[in-house]
């Protein structure tokens, strides 16, 4: 009797132990489960996703979410989706969601800068995002020769000053007529930013390639000129540098310069499969005019092309499309690494620009 009365008093005992746990500690206890609940309901998204699966992914995500909201991960994924199936509003909501309960989370605030500036066209929004990037205080971790995290920190730096230069550069373009007069401080802003993201990210095209631009609608073309060599010698195979240096030696009266880098861009793009026939036939419209003002140019007198090839480039048509002939395929990287009119941008004097009213 007694060994039963003293299991009766333990079992009342933690009985009591259970239930002022419960009393004391109900909505946390109440939680867990609900995180617990919501962990799996996303872990089943995460499968439903891996399958291609979007309405059992949403399903679940949206699920877990319910129970279980301060998963930012969650979230991002979602906003993810939500941003490949331009649905941009719930994109913007489930970002913020992220950043919500981790202020800290960098490729949160980039994508949500992403959809702002590139899609919705909120550009005062997303230079706020790409702009606490940098300020973020990241830890630093490098462990020799296992891990580290110091220039993936670094690089998300410099695409946030970068994607903070193009959301200028567009708010620049997209002003009203009545605000037309801000361009040019805007497209300040937008060269300031790329200079800082080439602080984080020395030798990229892009960035090279975009200041350049925004220097050129600014008018500062010895700037510009530069760049769009820095960006050729980066990445010599790619049309849009070579173009825009065209169009930019055209407004300067550097005809065969000019003849030069539209040459290499009408091999380029034939030669691309992203291009259009719109493009191509663009370029190639641009090559027979300017060559037609080079050949009544009074600066250098009426010349003929084959006196001088522009650039040594050989090149002949195969169905169609410009192709290299044999002897081009072994010279084409150092040709296209060439910069038409560089020693023009790299003087230092600049009297002979402003003379020339090209600044």
């Amino acid at each position: 009797m007694k060994r039963f009365f003293r299991k009766l008093f333990s079992l009342l005992i933690f009985a009591a132990v259970l239930y002022g746990v419960w009393f004391f500690f109900h909505d946390r206890i109440i939680t867990q489960l609900k995180k617990v609940q919501g962990v799996y309901y996303i872990y089943k998204g995460d499968q439903a996703y891996s399958q291609d699966n979007m309405a059992k992914t949403l399903s679940f995500y949206n699920r877990g979410l319910t129970l279980y909201p301060g998963h930012y991960e969650a979230w991002y994924n979602l906003g993810n989706i939500y941003a490949v199936y331009e649905d941009y509003y719930s994109a913007v909501e489930a970002y913020k969601n992220a950043i919500k309960y981790n202020p800290k989370f960098v490729m949160a605030r980039m994508n949500l800068g992403i959809v702002y500036s590139e899609d919705l066209g909120w550009f005062d929004e997303a230079i706020e995002q790409f702009s606490q990037i940098p300020r973020i205080g990241l830890f630093n971790l490098w462990i020799p020769f296992v891990y580290s995290n110091v220039k993936s920190i670094r690089a998300n730096k410099g695409i946030a000053y970068f994607n903070m230069g193009v959301a200028y550069k567009q708010k620049a373009m997209f002003l009203p007529y009545e605000k037309k007069y801000l361009m040019h401080s805007f497209l300040g802003e937008a060269v300031e930013a790329y200079t800082k993201a080439l602080k984080y990210l020395k030798k990229n095209y892009d960035v090279y390639y975009n200041r350049a631009v925004a220097y050129h609608l600014r008018g500062d073309y010895k700037l510009a000129g530069l760049d769009y060599c820095k960006a050729i010698e980066l990445q010599p195979t790619k049309f849009e540098a070579h173009y825009n240096l065209a169009v930019l030696l055209r407004g300067m009266s550097r005809y065969r310069e000019s003849i030069n880098e539209l040459e290499k861009a009408a091999i380029l793009i034939t030669e691309s499969s992203d291009s259009s026939e719109v493009q191509t036939a663009y370029i190639f419209n641009l090559l027979n005019e300017v060559t037609r003002r080079f050949i009544n140019s009074d600066e250098y007198g009426v010349a003929k092309l084959t006196d001088e090839p522009s650039g040594g480039v050989s090149y002949t048509y195969v169905n169609g499309r410009i192709v290299a002939d044999d002897d081009f395929d072994k010279a084409m990287m150092k040709n296209f690494r060439t910069c038409s009119g560089f020693d023009i941008f790299n003087k230092k004097e600049q009297d002979d620009y402003v003379e020339n009213g090209w600044f």
